[in-house]
């Protein structure tokens, strides 16, 4: 079940279809009991990156680093 529109927000912001597969993972890594919390990390990064606030590539390594 997905609590929120994600994806819609990734392809506004042209993210490739891996990174953003990756970055998910990585967010659901983090939240793994609660999936809301991450469908809402999920768009709140996309958001960032349709933005201009961030790179796909930027948030990947930080999702990576907090994971360590």
């Amino acid at each position: 079940m997905k609590y929120v529109d994600y994806e819609s927000v990734a392809r506004e912001a042209k993210i490739p279809e891996e990174k953003l597969r990756k970055l998910v993972d990585l967010i659901r890594q983090e939240f793994p009991k609660d999936p809301m919390m991450a469908d809402l990390h999920a768009l709140r990064a996309c958001l960032a990156i349709r933005d201009g606030h961030i790179q796909i590539d930027d948030a990947l390594k930080i999702q990576a680093e907090s994971r360590v």
